[in-house]
């Protein structure tokens, strides 16, 4: 495959992962910034089930798609560059004929690195207005939240969280593509046979797992920056682990984990589902 290849296809699976995944990620977001309950107090959710159904009780199915439509627009250029990124690393890094294990790695975590640009605003956004529960609202949209964030404190203010996210995406997407890759060398025997429907899914779905059971901690760090009031955490990362390991504990850098490997299989295999569709449209049109 060619690089404008990748993009093309990475784009549309992108957008299959949206579709498919955003309720369960809503669910992650309101995990990970929830409040912290005083002793004896209640938390304001007790896990993934009472998140997912007090959202619907308080905001109606609606709620659970908060924020959707600043990934959607996102989304397709994200995963079109990362995986134009992570084709273009296997090209740059390709020794062989054939890619080694370390070299999907290597491409994959190149890839993440193109991303950022993109995907630190978007979430910022995102995270903003998954956060909003019932009553006045702060943010009446995308729109009007990047308005106001760039009013408070420029563009600085958008990309708040940019250096949590990239060290996230670099190992993160390292062992979503090898991870995809390997699965998918043993399901077709190193590429001899095609990829079925199922194994798709299943290849898709493990790279999902993979990449956040690696991403999950330094994602909860990135929420708290991107959603809490200015000047919380001036030192960004560094500020934001400190006060996580005194309050909380190391347990707390994989809150909302339950959701995220929820979403994860679905989402992942929808996108790499999507990814080999649009490939074979494209060979067969090409």
């Amino acid at each position: 495959m060619t690089e404008i290849q990748y993009f093309i296809c990475g784009g549309f699976g992108g957008i299959c992962t949206v579709l498919v995944g955003h309720p369960l990620d809503t669910i992650k977001v309101r995990l990970q910034t929830m409040p912290i309950p005083n002793p004896g107090q209640k938390p304001l959710y007790c896990g993934t089930l009472d998140c997912l159904k007090t959202t619907i009780q308080q905001e109606g199915v609606r709620g659970l798609y908060k924020g959707m439509s600043a990934p959607l627009t996102a989304v397709a250029p994200i995963f079109a560059i990362s995986f134009m990124g992570f084709g273009l690393g296997k090209r740059l890094l390709a020794t062989t004929t054939e890619n080694s294990y370390a070299q999907y790695f290597a491409s994959g975590a190149f890839s993440g690195v193109f991303t950022t640009a993109i995907m630190a605003p978007g979430e910022r956004i995102k995270s903003l207005l998954q956060v909003q529960l019932t009553g006045p609202k702060i943010y009446n949209g995308p729109v009007d939240c990047v308005r106001k964030l760039y009013k408070e404190g420029g563009i600085q203010n958008i990309y708040r969280g940019s250096v949590a996210t990239l060290l996230r995406d670099i190992p993160a997407s390292g062992m979503y593509f090898l991870t995809y890759e390997a699965v998918r060398d043993c399901l077709t025997d190193n590429g001899k046979t095609t990829p079925s429907f199922l194994g798709t899914l299943f290849a898709g779905g493990c790279a999902g797992i993979s990449h956040w059971i690696v991403g999950m901690p330094l994602d909860v760090l990135k929420s708290r920056i991107q959603t809490a009031p200015s000047g919380i955490y001036p030192k960004g990362v560094r500020d934001a682990f400190r006060k996580l390991m005194v309050v909380e504990g190391p347990a707390a850098l994989y809150t909302g984990i339950t959701p995220v490997l929820l979403r994860a299989v679905p989402a992942n295999a929808a996108c790499f589902l999507g990814f080999e569709v649009c490939r074979q449209i494209l060979t067969f049109l090409i």
